[in-house]
């Protein structure tokens, strides 16, 4: 919802997809208040061609509030990555034993919510049935 009105108020650059009102953002740069600064947000916008979004600062004109939502979401995805797919312990020696070790883990998480979605589970998202 806040991408949505982001979108809406100018804030962040968006194209409409399809009739349906779906939004493609590009390339955005989700930073904390400390990413604040007018050469840093310049780097981004024109060597990465990217938007930055960050909490507003006090001393600041709002634009684009405090971002709660997508900080949870954040946080829980580095929950379910350290915990339930132990990618903390990865045991992987070389930069390409790390890479092959964390995407086969993601493709088991991908493959295990596609099976539920498959199975028509309840709850699509739930790993609690391959846990152990």
């Amino acid at each position: 919802m806040q991408t949505y009105t982001l979108v809406r108020s100018g804030s962040l650059v968006a194209i409409q997809v399809g009739s349906r009102g779906q939004w493609r953002v590009e390339q955005v740069i989700i930073g904390d208040k400390g990413f604040a600064g007018h050469d840093f947000e310049t780097f981004i916008t024109t060597e990465l061609e990217a938007h930055l979004i960050r909490p507003d600062r006090k001393d600041e004109k709002p634009r684009f509030g405090t971002l709660g939502s997508i900080r949870q979401w954040v946080e829980s995805v580095f929950d379910t990555m350290k915990g339930q797919l132990t990618l903390e312990d990865h045991g992987g020696r070389t930069p390409a034993g790390i890479y092959s070790r964390v995407a086969a883990r993601l493709l088991a998480l991908a493959a295990g919510i596609w099976h539920n979605g498959s199975i028509k589970a309840p709850n699509k998202r739930s790993l609690i049935a391959y846990d152990h």
